[in-house]
């Protein structure tokens, strides 16, 4: 293939870069952002497959075959080159203010139509169930190029956290087959809270200037370094024959099996129903998942009023003092609405083998825990604490990879504002690497739960027990930092 000349325009304030595709990916790591003008045609080349190859993609998922055009791809006469950097993009187009479909078509001009997804069309794992699979078989028949392409391959995804975390759980399958290496992840951050996009260093807003951001947030893309991110399971037990609302990111289940040495406060259900699921950043369990629950439903009511990450946190901070976490209803005992009184925690210490009660104090409303250390809208609600504090109460410092969930407690609104202002540190409870929950009785008939955004209302009895195990999953998921 002919390379194009190097060639550079520069002014006082911006440079120009086209470059041979040869030495882009060296040239491009020499530039920093500031005062950088990235050329759109330079990154298209790094970004972009072979015609041949974008075909297999697009037919694989259409027919649902991933060797839909193997025969005719095999007989391509020109030998192809994989691309720097390969990319493929998922874009939500029901988040950022409804702006996907513009994204979209930006995004389409940097690479190519077949490279870009949106997610109410083409669903992430049918691109791993098809596509992958269609790379890989065109790999180990000889396809040097389609090999490439695949080991190198990077994905991004335009959405809110759990948009993320959707993407990350079907790419979870590539783990559990043993099909390497499993595709990092990049955020373009279009949701209302975005903490994981935060967390790996994409920021927490889209930028209003966002058809000139979106090239040099490629860029960043295809050359991050990549960092690793702890994953959990959920497994929800619970009476048979109690419905359940759950979110999209519980599934049902047949491996339900309850920890015959940890001990138990209620009666076992005769027979049980079982869900499970994986969060990234949080679960929670008390009054901010009702809040969040409340929102939601509102939300979906009301559809105009989803006009934005902004608009989004003004309705839910006002929607927030309307649902008595501010202030308690007079008649209504304080204590009896604490956690406390339906709630029984136990956990698991990093390279710990036995379980271990952990008391929950009676003003607490909330329980959170936490693999990130932003939460709520790149708030650190766990603090930095000083290595003192942390030696004293057997803590260690907190990072996205190191095995631990840290367990903190909300009380009232009031409470949770200093904290999401930081003016104070939430209230540490414990940090596990497992935790048990157990749910009975109480005023209320449901406990609230939320994680990763997504809240659910959960019944329980007054007798009968409702268990919630959460553990890590045993591999990491790989992020690509935008910092």
């Amino acid at each position: 293939m002919n390379s194009p000349s190097s060639t550079a325009a520069a002014d006082s304030t911006t440079t120009r870069i086209v470059v041979p595709r040869t030495s882009l990916i060296e040239s491009l790591r020499g530039c920093s952002l500031s005062g950088v003008r990235i050329d759109k045609e330079a990154l298209k080349k790094i970004l972009t497959m072979p015609h041949y190859l974008r075909r297999a993609i697009r037919d694989s998922i259409s027919s649902k075959d991933p060797d839909a055009t193997a025969s005719a791809a095999a007989n391509v006469a020109v030998k192809e080159v994989a691309p720097e950097a390969p990319m493929v993009v998922f874009v939500n187009s029901r988040s950022g203010g409804r702006q996907g479909p513009e994204l979209k078509h930006r995004l389409q001009e940097l690479m190519s139509e077949e490279q870009v997804f949106d997610l109410s069309e083409v669903k992430p794992h049918e691109f791993v169930q098809y596509s992958l699979v269609c790379l890989e078989n065109m790999g180990s028949r000889g396809d040097f190029c389609a090999k490439e392409t695949r080991d190198k391959l990077r994905i991004m995804v335009a959405g809110g956290d759990g948009t993320v975390g959707w993407v990350l759980g079907c790419l979870s399958v590539l783990h559990k087959q043993q099909r390497e290496p499993v595709p990092p992840v990049g955020v373009i951050p279009l949701g209302t809270g975005n903490d994981l996009a935060r967390s790996f260093g994409w920021g927490g807003t889209f930028p209003f200037a966002w058809k000139s951001a979106v090239k040099k947030t490629l860029y960043r893309a295809s050359l991050g370094p990549i960092s690793r991110l702890d994953s959990w399971q959920v497994v929800i037990s619970m009476p048979s024959g109690e419905i359940v609302h759950k979110p999209h990111s519980l599934k049902s289940t047949d491996e339900c099996i309850l920890d015959s040495d940890l001990p138990f406060e209620g009666e076992l259900p005769e027979k049980v129903s079982c869900y499970e699921g994986v969060f990234y950043n949080y679960f929670s369990i008390g009054m901010d998942a009702q809040v969040a629950y409340g929102f939601h439903h509102l939300r979906n009511e009301k559809p105009y009023l989803a006009q934005g990450p902004l608009t989004n946190k003004l309705i839910y901070s006002g929607y927030s003092c309307t649902q008595g976490w501010f202030l308690t209803p007079c008649m209504s005992d304080p204590g009896l609405r604490g956690l406390k009184n339906i709630l029984r925690l136990h956990v698991k210490k990093l390279k710990g083998s036995k379980w271990e009660q952990v008391p929950i104090p009676s003003s607490v409303r909330a329980i959170v825990a936490l693999n990130l250390h932003n939460y709520g809208s790149g708030r650190n609600p766990w603090g930095k604490l000083k290595p003192e504090y942390l030696e004293k109460r057997g803590f260690v410092e907190a990072h996205s990879d190191d095995g631990l969930l840290e367990i903190f407690g909300l009380k009232q609104g009031w409470h949770a504002s200093f904290v999401m202002v930081e003016l104070i540190s939430a209230k540490h409870i414990a940090q596990a690497a497992a935790i048990r929950l157990e749910i009975r009785g109480g005023e209320w008939k449901d406990a609230f739960m939320q994680m990763d955004g997504e809240p659910w209302k959960q019944p329980m009895g007054n007798e009968i027990s409702t268990f919630v195990d959460i553990k890590r999953v045993p591999y990491n998921s790989l992020m690509i930092k935008g910092d």
